[in-house]
């Protein structure tokens, strides 16, 4: 699974935001037939965007979508996803999502599962590594990406 293109854009869109300094999280959402339908990264940093994250960049690149296209979709993370982009998911009705890891952060698996969304987490170590690092240099600002999880 990790050598599927969509886990693989993802992880693209993840190096691109690390190279430019920010959140390194990639996502990319994959029609049921395996049309790439958009693909995004993490922006906070590099555009000062609360809700910019990896799966929402996704969808907003994918642009009007309807129903039709999005159902039977797998939504690629490099990144467990965060309680937004879960309720993205869960919006626009994907079936399945693909998560590099959730070791750093673990997001809203659980609640994905119980609406019926498939969810495979791959463990992948140059998703852990390019977080590790990107926290040990950003510490206060992953403090801030976080916030719940420092209380």
């Amino acid at each position: 699974m990790e050598s599927d293109p969509g886990f693989q854009a993802a992880l693209s869109e993840a190096r691109a935001g690390h190279e430019e300094g920010g959140v390194p999280i990639g996502a990319c959402l994959v029609a049921a037939d395996g049309t790439i339908l958009g693909k995004g990264r993490n922006e906070r940093m590099q555009k000062g965007s609360a809700t910019l994250h990896g799966e929402t960049a996704a969808f907003e690149n994918a642009g009007r979508l309807s129903g039709k296209t999005v159902k039977g979709s797998t939504m690629y993370t490099t990144l467990s996803p965060c309680d937004m982009c879960t309720g993205a998911c869960l919006l626009y009705n994907v079936t399945r999502v693909v998560i590099g890891e959730n070791k750093t952060y673990l997001g809203g698996e659980a609640y994905l599962k119980q609406r019926g969304v498939e969810v495979i987490v791959l463990d992948n170590a140059e998703c852990k590594s390019m977080m590790a690092d990107f926290i040990k240099k950003n510490p206060a600002e992953w403090a801030d990406v976080v916030p719940h999880t420092q209380e």
